[in-house]
C-alpha cells in the first residue's frame, strides 16, 4: 500500500513537473517586480512613437521566437563559438528587426527589478503594448518564462514558415508546435501591420495571375522590381489599407486577392479556412477575440520555467 501512495504521489510530482505551461501566471512578477509593465511600456510607445513600424517588429519577434524551442528568448543571442544563434536564419536574416529596443527595454526593467524578469517575457509584455498601442486589443501576459542558454540557426530554419508556403504546409508548422488552423489564421491578422521586403513578395507579383488582384500586382511592381538582387530590401506595406493600425483590414484585403505574401493569399484561396477569413473580414471583434485567444496560446509553447534555462542579464548573451 505504501509504494502504491508512493507511486501516486510521484507521478503526481512528474506531471506538474511536465506541465511547465501551468506555471506561467498574469501575477507572477507583482511581488518581484510590480513596475514591470509600466516599464515596458514606456519604451515600447517612445520606440513607436519614433518608427510606427517598429510595433510590427517587436510584435514578429515574438513569432518567431515561440516557433524555435519555445518562447524562450533564444532569439535575441549573438552566435558564439558553441553555436550559431536564429539571427542568421533564412526567415530572420536582415529581416527580423527591434533587437536594440528590446536592449532598451532590458536594461530599464534591470534598473527597477535587477536579475529577475527574463528576455523571454519581457518579449511577451512587448509584444501585447505594441498590438494595443497600435489600436489592437489587450489581454493578460502569462509570466514566468526563463531564458534559453543557447540558440540553434537548424531548428529556426525548420521551423518559422516562410512567405512562400502553401496552405497546406502552413497548417503542418502551426500544428507542429501545438496551433490549430483556426489559430494560425487569426495569429496571421498581424500582418495587418507592418511592412514585408520585396525579397518576399516578388515571386508572386510576377509569377502569380490566380487568386492575385492585378492592380496590386502593377503597384507592388513599381517597388520591386522582377530582377533578383535589385531592390531586394525595398518595402510594402501588408495591409494596403490601414499598415499601422491594428484592425481587421488584412482579411478584408484577401477577400480582395490583395495579400501580399503568397502565404498570405493561401488562407483565402478555396481551401479549408476561407470560412475563417470570410468570418474575419465582417466581425472585427470575432477576430480581436481569437486573436488574443491563439496568441496566449502561442506564448505557452514549451516554455523555460523553475530551474530550467536562467534569467539573462543581457539578452544577447548567456550570462
Amino acid at each position: 500500500m505504501a509504494s502504491f501512495k508512493t507511486a501516486i504521489v510521484l507521478f503526481f510530482l512528474v506531471s506538474l513537473m511536465g506541465s511547465s505551461t501551468a506555471q506561467l501566471t498574469t501575477g507572477f512578477y507583482s511581488k518581484s517586480c510590480p513596475k514591470l509593465y509600466e516599464t515596458v511600456k514606456s519604451v515600447v510607445h517612445s520606440a513607436i512613437q519614433k518608427e510606427t513600424r517598429m510595433g510590427a517588429s517587436l510584435l514578429r519577434l515574438f513569432f518567431h521566437d515561440c516557433f524555435v524551442n519555445g518562447c524562450d528568448g533564444s532569439l535575441f543571442l549573438d552566435d558564439t563559438s558553441t553555436f550559431t544563434g536564429e539571427k542568421r536564419a533564412q526567415a530572420n536574416f536582415n529581416s527580423v528587426r527591434g533587437f536594440e529596443v528590446i536592449d532598451d527595454i532590458k536594461s530599464a526593467v534591470e534598473k527597477v527589478c535587477p536579475g529577475v524578469v527574463s528576455c523571454a517575457d519581457i518579449l511577451a509584455v512587448t509584444a501585447r503594448d505594441s498590438v494595443v498601442i497600435l489600436g489592437g486589443p489587450n489581454w493578460d501576459v502569462k509570466l514566468g518564462r526563463r531564458d534559453a542558454r543557447t540558440a540553434s540557426q537548424g531548428a529556426a530554419n525548420n521551423s518559422i514558415p516562410q512567405p512562400t508556403f502553401n496552405l497546406n504546409r502552413l497548417i503542418s508548422s502551426f500544428s507542429a508546435v501545438g496551433l490549430s488552423a483556426k489559430d494560425m489564421v487569426a495569429l496571421a491578422g498581424a500582418h495587418t501591420i507592418g511592412q514585408a521586403r520585396c525579397t518576399s513578395f516578388r515571386g508572386r507579383i510576377y509569377n502569380e495571375t490566380n487568386n492575385l488582384d492585378p492592380s496590386l500586382a502593377r503597384t507592388r511592381q513599381t517597388n520591386c522590381p522582377r530582377t533578383s538582387g535589385s531592390g531586394d530590401n525595398n518595402l510594402a506595406p501588408l495591409d494596403l489599407q490601414t499598415p499601422t493600425y491594428f484592425d481587421n483590414h488584412y482579411f478584408i484585403n484577401l477577400v480582395s486577392k490583395k495579400g501580399l505574401l503568397h502565404s498570405d493569399q493561401q488562407f483565402f484561396s478555396g481551401g479549408s479556412v476561407d470560412s475563417i477569413v470570410k468570418s474575419y473580414s465582417n466581425n472585427p471583434r470575432s477576430f480581436a477575440t481569437d486573436f488574443v485567444t491563439a496568441i496566449i496560446k502561442m506564448g505557452d509553447i514549451r516554455p523555460l520555467t523553475g530551474s530550467k534555462g536562467e534569467i539573462r542579464k543581457n539578452c544577447r548573451r548567456i550570462n
